[in-house]
């Protein structure tokens, strides 16, 4: 078996954006996505509209045009679909890594390497086990790994009893499945108040529950006089300051003070944030700090672990306003730029 250069694991917007970078640079690379190109965006509500520009989207210099100010999901799917079919980028699909782990240069040879690199040592590589959703596995091997796993894919699970119910969603889709049923939604954020503001005016009865006292201050500057108006008026109502204690067939219970309500509920939709998977990482020796982000250089993107990089929503931890495509889709050039010049390749 051959050993890569670099081995890049998602394939979201970072994630192109290293694959881009590495084929310009004439790297040996590959791309593992655990599910459809740019899953994460694809699994975001088909109505969706994004909160920037189209060319603040843009990765390998190819232009998103878009009627709009501000592009829609169908939109970033059809641009992203062209960025890969220009590029003719190395993807595989239905591929999700499931351990990194490191090995001696020896022994990835008897697979078949040919390459060493001299400024890391040239003395070990990375294999990556990966696992289909038909749970074929295999193993493939690289110099180096970059992290480009984003954090969508992963909601915030709050561990509460019912959570795992059929009737209880962490992703929110079409509204019309709903319609003249009782929804309870929780969360304070964007996800939360656009799904409660479509599933009222898909004709659900909708309750929003919050733990804290206001909406979060980062919701949409069009969304929020809309979902304060509707609360307002108790078109949508709401329980602020209150936590969701558990999950029943056909209610909620929730805790507010010293007290609980139990408030009907046909369906629960748990829209309270996503995390990256550390998970991987931490198995492989990546350090976090207290902010549960890898610990890496911020000019290289080089964690703790040598030849291991992160990318984009992989590096934000609890904090994930802090990433998103508009910054995130720079790293990948960066980090290709670092090992090229470590595999002492010419540009």
């Amino acid at each position: 078996m051959s050993v890569r250069d670099v081995i890049i694991i998602g394939g979201g917007p970072s994630g192109l954006a290293a694959a881009i970078a590495a084929k310009v640079q004439g790297l040996d690379y590959q791309v593992l996505e655990q599910g459809v190109l740019v899953n994460s965006i694809y699994r975001f509500p088909p109505q969706m509209v994004f909160f920037t520009t189209p060319e603040l989207l843009e990765i390998g210099g190819l232009p998103f045009v878009s009627p709009y100010d501000k592009p829609t999901r169908p939109e970033a799917l059809r641009y992203y679909r062209r960025v890969v079919d220009t590029y003719d980028l190395q993807i595989s699909f239905d591929e999700r890594a499931i351990a990194v782990t490191s090995e001696t240069l020896e022994a990835a040879r008897a697979g078949g390497a040919s390459r060493s690199s001299p400024e890391t040592g040239g003395d070990h590589v990375f294999a990556v086990e990966t696992r289909s959703a038909k749970d074929l596995r295999r193993v493939r091997r690289g110099r180096n790994v970059i992290f480009a796993i984003g954090y969508y894919d992963h909601p915030v699970m709050l561990d509460v009893p019912g959570e795992a119910l059929p009737h209880v969603h962490h992703y929110y889709s079409d509204p019309h499945v709903h319609y003249r049923q009782r929804v309870v939604v929780v969360g304070g954020g964007n996800s939360a108040a656009e799904a409660a503001l479509e599933l009222f005016r898909a004709g659900a009865h909708v309750t929003l529950i919050h733990r804290r006292a206001e909406l979060k201050s980062t919701i949409k500057y069009w969304v929020r006089p809309d979902i304060e108006n509707r609360i307002k008026q108790g078109s949508i109502a709401a329980r602020f300051n209150a936590r969701l204690k558990e999950i029943r067939e056909s209610s909620v219970v929730v805790a507010r003070g010293s007290g609980e309500d139990e408030i009907p509920a046909d369906a629960v939709y748990l829209l309270t944030g996503y995390r990256a998977d550390s998970s991987l990482m931490c198995r492989a020796g990546v350090r976090l700090n207290e902010r549960e982000a890898p610990i890496h250089d911020p000019e290289t993107f080089e964690t703790n672990v040598p030849g291991l990089f992160i990318a984009g929503g992989a590096i934000a931890g609890v904090d994930t306003g802090t990433i998103f495509i508009e910054n995130g889709r720079f790293h990948g050039e960066k980090i290709i730029d670092v090992i090229r010049r470590r595999l002492r390749l010419s540009p």
